[in-house]
């Protein structure tokens, strides 16, 4: 949270007194204001009763200035300490601008005109107007308010604000550049007739009727502002020419039963064709899940690699390479999950007789998907703990196909560690009911974490600690409405931090005892973990459904460098989701989600490279536009990073018919000429 220095608090307390001067002075027009005025014959009950209500409106009137007063202040404190404005404690949303134009090299004249350096003539030709669009929604659009900037008034307009705060600062690389996290850049509009693009500032969702109306705004001084009915189009942004960056190589993920459980390759004929399509469109290899469920199904230590040694004959024919994923968890029941594929039949049995081998909710719901961290080190499968299944199947892995690792066909192996492939717990599982954008829920209540729990909480001198929330909500609790994740709720108590600590640092363990095997099993060969993209209720302070999947990572921790770290320790590199996904999207689509995946994904990539690591990426939904393709591209080859940093690889999801149907196809092979660097003929300016 912000904090606001002496002289902003004083200046807050100025604004508060006169105001309350004021309302003093002004107490005749509230109580009038409360209903007729009053009249000799009236009864005096009644004279007392308006002047009661003119006080609550008088009391209401001023809560609400000073909640106003209080958030501009940690707005104005946010700049002059994260991005070094030099802004006045009373400052307005027009110095606000300027400092973002100037920083921006733009020209900023005494009237408030803004216009880029560039512009040789901007002295004899007339002064572009400036735009100030009203927020969007999804039912209407509000109008938009054209300022002529010959006319741009010095002090503020009434009822302007700056735009939404973000929960935290992302990245602060640069202290000039940091102000970003807390207040949306300008955008270029060019206005009509002009070409010079424009700064564009958000006016609130409720104004002043006088401001709504249609006809023009008088400014006081005999001038009017005139208000569109419609904001004018936007063009895109120019593309960016990648030719000549760094080389990114290119994965497809393959269907997900590319290999059935009878150890054959599903349609292999079709298959064939659509992977020498990849390869004439410059793609580098592609990725199979290896599902432990069909290698391991019918037995312990009974392998079947009979289906993949077929499809990696056929991806070594094409010259392509191959990322593998050893996958320990079962297929089905998740976004996404077009097939069903279970956990081996043994161990299902098991977990018949001992369903806790499973993690499982507060009202005591198993789920199947992958086997509890809990059990990692208990010996409930059949005499092996958990950890000794994995690696017992990593090493059978590495031995069959070691021809593959001598000729470098397989590029890499990514290590399951959870839920859908990826380090967290399966906190928001569609089968249990999850919907987005739910915080999900906590899943420690096999009795082996419970135990884990009350070893820890005893350790720390607080027995009266071993337990889990009771008041964290369901799947599909937004945080405002749990007394655990709200504002100021139980997460950030002495317990809540204790607790958390605690189901984070389980998740911790598990991936360090799973890497440190991993590392022995394929010795000399890239590792990578996958982490997913948990960007829902990102903009909100305890960040809840990241917390569910074991992220601790509220607004005052960051809960990604310990991650980045146990992957250094390995020598393995984080593969992260959602790098397509543009934040204004999410807002279109969920604005109560109050996502931010552009915010989480700059988090997640500064953690792993502050950390010396490697990262990589790959979509998290389906993409087949442009508009996601550049944002990826954005993501993978950072603009103007002053270490050169880059994604070392990116894997595309998924493999299917739509990819080759009309222009998919070919904004797809465009996409691959650009991260291995190519130059492409259609750019956008």
């Amino acid at each position: 949270m912000l904090r606001l220095d002496p002289g902003e608090m004083m200046g807050i307390k100025e604004e508060e007194e006169d105001s309350e001067e004021e309302d003093e002075d002004d107490e005749d027009d509230y109580l009038l204001a409360a209903g007729d005025p009053p009249h000799p014959h009236h009864p005096p009950e009644q004279v007392r009763g308006r002047g009661r209500r003119g006080r609550e409106e008088k009391e209401r009137t001023k809560v609400r200035e000073r909640r106003r007063r209080a958030v501009t202040a940690r707005i104005l404190a946010g700049l002059r300490s994260h991005g070094n404005y030099s802004l006045r404690v009373r400052a307005d949303i027009n110095e606000v601008v300027a400092a973002l134009a100037r920083e921006a090299g733009w020209v900023v004249l005494p009237d408030g005109t803004t216009f880029p350096s560039s512009s040789s003539a901007s002295a004899q030709t007339p002064r572009p107007a400036m735009l100030v669009p009203v927020p969007s929604s999804a039912a209407a659009p509000h109008p938009t308010l054209r300022l002529p900037a010959s006319t741009a008034p010095a002090q503020p307009l009434r009822g302007l604000v700056p735009s939404p705060l973000a929960a935290r600062p992302i990245s602060r690389r640069a202290a000039g550049h940091a102000s970003s996290a807390f207040l949306a850049p300008p955008r270029a509009v060019p206005p009509e007739g002009a070409s010079s693009p424009l700064l564009s500032v958000p006016v609130p969702d409720e104004p002043d009727a006088a401001d709504t109306d249609d006809t023009p705004m008088d400014k006081g001084d005999g001038k009017q502002v005139g208000l569109a009915t419609s904001p004018a189009p936007v063009p895109p942004p120019p593309e960016r020419d990648f030719a000549g960056t760094p080389y990114v190589p290119v994965y497809v993920m393959l269907p997900l039963n590319v290999v059935s459980v009878e150890g054959e390759v599903v349609d292999a004929d079709a298959l064939v064709a659509q992977l020498r399509l990849l390869r004439a469109a410059g793609v580098d290899g592609v990725m199979v899940d290896c599902w432990w469920g069909n290698v391991e199904a019918h037995g312990p230590q009974e392998y079947n690699w009979t289906g993949y040694r077929r499809l990696f004959h056929i991806v070594r024919e094409l010259k392509l390479k191959l990322q593998v994923v050893m996958s320990f968890h079962a297929c089905g029941g998740n976004v996404g999950d077009d097939v069903s594929i279970p956990l081996p039949d043994w161990v299902t049995e098991i977990g018949k007789s001992n369903p806790d081998i499973y993690f499982t909710d507060r009202e005591g719901r198993r789920n199947t998907e992958c086997l509890s961290w809990g059990v990692d080190k208990e010996r409930v499968l059949q005499g092996r703990t958990a950890v000794e299944v994995y690696f017992d199947f990593m090493r059978s892995f590495r031995v069959e196909f070691d021809a593959y690792f001598e000729d470098g066909i397989i590029s890499e192996i990514e290590v399951g560690l959870g839920a859908c492939g990826e380090l967290r717990y399966p906190s928001y599982a569609a089968n249990h009911g999850w919907k987005y954008p739910g915080i999900g829920e906590f899943q420690c209540y096999d009795r082996y974490l419970q135990k884990n729990l009350r070893r820890a909480a005893e350790a720390r001198g607080h027995a009266m600690w071993a337990r889990s929330p009771d008041n964290a909500g369901h799947y599909n609790s937004e945080p405002s409405t749990t007394r655990f994740f709200c504002d100021g709720g139980d997460y950030d108590s002495y317990y809540g931090r204790f607790f958390l600590n605690w189901y984070s640092q389980v998740l911790l363990d598990h991936a360090d005892r799973v890497l440190m095997l991993a590392r022995l099993a394929f010795e000399g060969s890239a590792i990578a973990v996958k982490v997913s993209g948990i960007h829902w209720w990102y903009k909100t302070a305890s960040h809840a459904a990241e917390l569910t999947a074991g992220f601790y990572n509220p607004c005052n921790r960051d809960g990604y460098s310990p991650i980045a770290q146990v992957l250094k320790k390995h020598g393995a590199a984080l593969n992260f989701t959602c790098v397509e996904l543009r934040t204004m999207d999410q807002h279109e689509v969920f604005p109560e989600a109050l996502a931010d995946p552009e915010g989480l994904v700059w988090q997640v990539l500064n953690a792993a490279w502050d950390a010396g690591i490697q990262v990589a990426s790959e979509n998290a939904l389906p993409c087949y536009d442009r508009d996601g393709f550049n944002k990826t591209l954005e993501n993978a080859k950072p603009r103007n990073d002053p270490d050169g940093r880059h994604l070392f690889g990116f894997t595309y999801l998924r493999l299917c018919s739509t990819l080759f149907e009309g222009p998919n196809f070919k904004e797809f092979e465009r996409f691959v000429k650009r991260m291995h660097g190519e130059a492409v003929l259609d750019l956008q300016a």
